[in-house]
């Protein structure tokens, strides 16, 4: 298995950027659930000798396993959530640059430089960032991002199971699933369904 590396960070560090931050986002394509972002900056002597890898490449058990590590041997990290009203009032794509620069915000040490995936943050200066497709198989700061902010994630969705078992929350996540597509077309939508998706046409048709 390919792992993701340092050597997009290495480059920047060579140009005397110190503090490198991955930031990525989880349940943007959820039907339901809050939005999770997280950034991560790693020490520059860190050689990702515990594996470290994309999130969706890792079973539930690693991936608790590397949060773990991720948040002893990083230098910093921060785990952002945008709830399901503000998605439902701003947008998705309002509500994931919000959670981009929330999570650069509260992380202890500013980054000088970050590398996210797939999409760049607005209002941010653009020579201070780098978009990566599919970045968390490319640069480990990004994949560790992504691991701590779905485990994190996850967990939320778990115990929104809990009070809502008709739903599979604990299986989809809020992923649209045709059991969760049926339970919305029985059961119809609830506050933590995001309305903004235009989710009202699951309830007039069976999946």
């Amino acid at each position: 298995m390919t792992l993701p590396t340092f050597n997009e960070e290495r480059s920047l560090w060579k140009k005397d950027y110190s503090f490198i931050s991955g930031i990525d986002e989880v349940g943007r394509g959820s039907f339901a659930g809050p939005l999770v972002t997280a950034a991560v900056i790693f020490p520059k002597n860190y050689n990702n000798r515990h594996g470290i890898n994309d999130s969706k490449l890792l079973t539930p058990k690693q991936r608790e396993e590397q949060s773990n590590i991720i948040k002893q041997v990083a230098m910093c990290f921060s785990i952002s959530t945008i709830s399901v009203s503000v998605i439902n009032k701003v947008g998705i794509e309002k509500a994931t640059q919000m959670g981009f620069r929330k999570s650069i915000k509260e992380l202890s040490v500013m980054p000088d430089y970050v590398l996210i995936d797939a999409f760049k943050i607005k209002q941010f200066a653009n020579t201070k960032q780098k978009a990566i497709i599919k970045g968390d198989r490319i640069s480990v700061s990004i994949a560790a991002a992504s691991i701590i902010a779905k485990v994190y994630r996850d967990s939320l969705m778990n115990t929104l199971h809990e009070k809502l078992p008709q739903y599979d929350f604990q299986n989809n996540k809020g992923y649209g699933t045709n059991f969760h597509r049926k339970a919305i077309y029985e059961l119809g939508l609830t506050k933590w369904h995001r309305t903004s998706f235009n989710l009202s046409k699951y309830i007039n048709t069976k999946a």
